[in-house]
């Protein structure tokens, strides 16, 4: 059993306590306080002061970006495609795929629909290309705009990908009234860093490798209605070879055997006991008393803000939501004790002597990281190139480079200021010139605002001999450049 006790947890929402949320004073506000407050609350648990300049706002970005996040519940298909629907004559009775359809009497596709939805399991947003197809009847087109938005209704609430999918596809079917609906969707969900074992144990990791990089669980759900109805069909077949015009290759067989069950990394962490209940293997080891009360609020607070979402606790695939939410902010706050305690104390007992060129640097690359964004309480995770001019004829070992790059990403950060504390720790054992690139995939930036997903987001921080040796900084940037570029290949 990990810090939580299931059991009492299931039996506080099967009496209907709601986890404090009535205790928490949060019944009678509005649906962005209830957030605002439960977040304090998040922050309290973590030992963050709310009130600290860089979080005074995180509260309210984190309400505002939620509640439009999951403003598909308050939405309806029908609403969204009633008038778009256009008379469009088509070929007589009997020719193409429905007999009788509109257009041309055959298949319309739109293709590569990039939206992200909130995995309903741990609450962290995943990102989804999603593809429609639909076979028009009596005579009528739906407006193509209409497709994007229906699926982003759906995907604007907390989801399981088969069940966006399955979704998607009903709810076009219904407003539209086709002779069938094909609905493929790949998703990608970010990874869960084994932040408890991925310290100085392993001195001799090697470079990251892309999948490292890129850090995401992908899973390709289907789902069909009407002429789509079986995998076997023409209509798929007209189907996977369209997407396949622009690279989007699929085989039946992959539509065929589609499934999404735990997908999410924060379920395979779970085991079931003999009882029948869900249990979570310890991750942390004993905590105390004080603690374990901290984390009771927290899950609480993640209760409460299910219910401002419209969305219900009770749910059975909710059930264990806010456990593993609360679950992956505590495991930052024990990975930074770890790295602080065990880490950092003594990097200078560990560096070893060699005989070195005092008039070169050494570089190390592609140190993994991960890292919770401070204003928006969501991860980003990345790598991080670091070059030092030696001091002396001490070298600095891979493996502490990158126990420093931990111990600064395990907390809440902003990128900048991460990569300042990364120079300034490794300079303070170098004591000649650092130069640090971090290079980070934000998951706000997905799901926040501007919506972008895969953008790639660089800074870098200069230090002493760096600042004035060009040619070495254009050296260590060729570097990273050619190891970016070979990553990726």
């Amino acid at each position: 059993m990990g810090a939580f006790d299931e059991g009492h947890l299931d039996a506080e929402l099967e009496n209907g306590v709601k986890l404090g949320f009535l205790e928490l004073g949060l019944e009678d506000e509005s649906e962005t306080s209830v957030i605002e407050n439960a977040v304090k609350i998040l922050l309290q648990g973590l030992g963050e002061d709310s009130n600290r300049e860089g979080l005074r706002k995180t509260p309210l970005r984190v309400a505002k970006a939620l509640l439009e996040g999951t403003k598909g519940y308050k939405q309806k298909a029908k609403d969204i495609v009633q008038g778009a629907l256009f008379p469009e004559a088509g070929l007589d009775g009997g020719v193409g795929h429905a007999g009788g359809a509109g257009g041309a009497g055959g298949l319309v596709v739109v293709r590569d629909i990039d939206i992200f939805s909130y995995c309903e399991s741990c609450l962290l947003p995943f990102k989804v290309q999603c593809h429609v197809g639909y076979v028009p009847s009596g005579q009528r087109v739906v407006g193509l705009s209409k497709l994007p938005r229906v699926a982003d209704i759906y995907a604007k609430r907390l989801q399981d990908p088969q069940r966006l999918s399955d979704q998607v596809c009903m709810a076009l079917h219904n407003s539209i009234n086709p002779a069938g609906v094909a609905i493929i969707l790949q998703c990608w969900h970010i990874k869960f860093p084994a932040l408890a074992s991925s310290s100085h144990r392993d001195h001799n990791s090697s470079h990251a490798t892309k999948g490292d990089m890129q850090g995401w669980v992908q899973v390709l759900v289907s789902s069909g209605s009407g002429v789509f109805g079986s995998v076997d069909s023409d209509a798929w077949g007209d189907f996977l070879a369209l997407l396949k015009f622009r690279g989007v290759n699929m085989e039946r067989r992959h539509v065929r055997f589609a499934a999404s069950q735990h997908w999410c990394p924060s379920t395979s962490e779970e085991t079931v006991s003999s009882n029948g209940h869900t249990m979570r293997n310890p991750l942390n080891g004993k905590i105390s008393s004080k603690a374990g009360a901290s984390q009771a609020a927290m899950v609480a607070a993640v209760v409460s803000i299910l219910r401002s979402l419209g969305e219900d606790p009770l749910r059975k695939e909710l059930v264990l939501t806010p456990h593993r939410f609360v679950q992956w902010l505590m495991n930052f706050k024990t990975c930074n004790f770890s790295y602080g305690e065990m880490g950092l104390r003594n990097l200078n007992l560990h560096r070893k002597t060699a005989d070195l060129d005092q008039n070169r640097f050494k570089s190390e690359l592609n140190l993994p990281f991960w890292s919770q964004c401070e204003h928006h309480l969501l991860p980003f995770h990345g790598v991080a190139h670091i070059a030092y001019f030696h001091v002396e004829d001490i070298e600095v070992e891979r493996y502490i480079l990158q126990s420093i790059v931990n111990f600064h990403g395990c907390k809440l950060q902003v990128q900048e200021r991460l990569t300042r504390q990364i120079a300034e720790t490794v300079y303070s054992l170098s004591g000649r010139g650092v130069m640090v690139v971090v290079e980070a995939q934000h998951i706000c930036m997905m799901s926040r605002g501007i919506e972008k997903v895969g953008s790639i987001t660089a800074t870098i921080a200069v230090l002493g001999q760096f600042l004035t040796d060009t040619a070495a900084k254009e050296i260590f940037l060729q570097t990273v450049s050619n190891s970016t570029t070979a990553s990726r290949g």
